[in-house]
């Protein structure tokens, strides 16, 4: 009896879309991923993620050399909010775990859900997975997108590999031209059915044992419609969830500029208690004077002290440089009331950049030899010490924009900058207080800083606002 037709590639990217959720992004690798785009509407409720740098973007259809490119080298154009990053942002992003899936086309795929990439198993001499092991490490999902059966006529899905492994155990969906199949923890599950297929033809081109789900059905290719989630908070709103004990990313160098001001307010009046502070400052700008007008005192981290909601800070310069006016961290940390660990400033960016990077820890030289090494594992390279830093994240974030659009891509102003895009990329839920809310697409994406992949909500400070009691 003749096999049952296959469906055709775009058919097979149309299902892959019925694996997103809205506001996800996406990550294509090369190959058959490269399709899923030209599927979908030109605005989709996700956001395409390419190793070359792209994010958010459509299939353009211009000539090369014309505009950005996707993971397989052809030409796109950029949606309205769409940026261009570097090869180091979409490695963090993968790694920090803001990838929420990614589609790539393996050689082949193991029951367990290891998988060799494409690029590997047709260089086996060379072994060249390209960005596939950072994506099978980092995604928080990974879908294969593939042939069934190879282009000899043996099985894409096999029990065990025949090339090095670009990915362990990641691999949670596989879909391929006759059906779709889950990867669990009791083996691999028959899902769905192309058209005209049987359970027992797919098993027969399948390398693994394969068992039926109770609710096996036909394939569908229909498009979903996916909508951007809201991210435009009140206050009160954005800040409500924090809990007591959560660790908070708050920004500011020593002056007031740059500081969520608006936000710090509704966190002292929604009272979260026992708070692990991150700042460059623990609260100075109100004491230091540093662009604050005269007779003024700048709403700085000092309101949360003052409150009692603090129980630990994590920061660089946490005293007053004057000690006849001490900050209201330091004379809580005189009475005991609240902790302090010290770090350097640079060490501090890099501590909390690699924790948005997903790199556990890293050697600086930065203190070596000092109090602040002091109980650390250190190492000498190439007759260097050199000190071992952990990677800093946080529950929440709260810092300070000069304008966003409704995605959530933020430009800042002046040095205000300092520490707000590496405090976005390092926590799980980031709060950014602006002054303008746009459309996408009103500022271009060479200028955006910190990307909507990195901001949850999004509040704007009232107008006449002030920063200042």
């Amino acid at each position: 009896m003749p096999e049952a037709a296959r469906i055709d590639d775009r058919a097979l990217a149309r299902r892959v879309t019925q694996e997103f959720l809205p506001g996800a992004v996406v990550g294509l690798g090369p190959g058959l991923p490269t399709l899923i785009p030209g599927e979908m509407p030109p605005a989709p409720g996700v956001m395409f993620l390419a190793d070359s740098g792209a994010l958010g973007y459509r299939l353009s259809g211009a000539a090369p050399g014309s505009g950005p490119v996707d993971s397989g080298g052809r030409v796109v154009a950029l949606l309205a909010g769409g940026a261009v990053l570097s090869m180091a942002d979409v490695a963090a992003m993968v790694r920090g775990g803001r990838v929420g899936a990614a589609v790539l086309q393996p050689a082949q795929v193991t029951a367990g859900g290891d998988f060799t990439h494409w690029t590997a198993g047709a260089s086996p001499e060379l072994f060249s997975p390209a960005s596939a092991v950072d994506w099978a490490s980092g995604a928080r999902r990974v879908i294969a997108m593939i042939p069934h059966i190879g282009p000899d006529g043996s099985p894409n899905i096999v029990g065990r590999l025949s090339f090095p492994a670009d990915g362990i155990g990641c691999v949670e969906t596989i879909i391929t031209d006759v059906a779709v199949i889950w990867v669990t923890q009791d083996g691999l599950v028959l899902a769905e059915l192309a058209p005209s297929w049987t359970q027992d033809a797919v098993a027969a081109i399948t390398g693994a044992p394969l068992s039926a789900a109770s609710g096996l059905r036909e394939m569908s290719f229909d498009v979903p419609r996916l909508e951007p989630p809201n991210k435009v908070y009140t206050a009160q709103e954005a800040v409500r969830d924090i809990p007591d004990g959560a660790v908070v990313n708050i920004d500011g160098f020593a002056g007031p500029g740059g500081m969520a001001h608006y936000l710090l307010l509704a966190l002292k009046n929604q009272g979260a208690k026992d708070l692990t502070m991150i700042s460059n400052t623990a609260g100075v700008a109100r004491v230091v004077n540093f662009g604050t007008p005269p007779g003024r005192l700048a709403i700085d981290q000092s309101i949360l002290v003052d409150n009692k909601q603090v129980k630990k800070a994590i920061s660089s310069f946490p005293v007053s440089p004057r000690a006849s006016a001490p900050s209201s961290f330091e004379l809580a940390f005189q009475r005991g009331e609240v902790e302090l660990e010290v770090v350097p400033q640079g060490t501090l960016a890099e501590r909390l950049r690699a924790g948005g990077a997903g790199v556990a820890a890293f050697y600086t030289p930065t203190a070596a030899g000092t109090l602040l090494a002091e109980g650390k594992e250190t190492r000498v390279i190439d007759g260097k010490e050199y000190v071992l830093e952990t990677g800093l994240t946080a529950d929440f974030c709260l810092i300070r924009g000069r304008k966003a659009d409704t995605l959530g891509n933020v430009v800042y102003k002046g040095t205000s900058r300092n520490f707000n895009p590496v405090m976005a990329a390092a926590s799980r839920v980031t709060v950014v207080e602006v002054d303008e809310i746009v459309e996408p697409g009103v500022r271009s994406p060479e200028e955006i800083v910190t990307p909507s992949i990195y901001v949850d909500r999004i509040v704007k400070r009232p107008d006449g606002f002030s920063p200042y009691e």
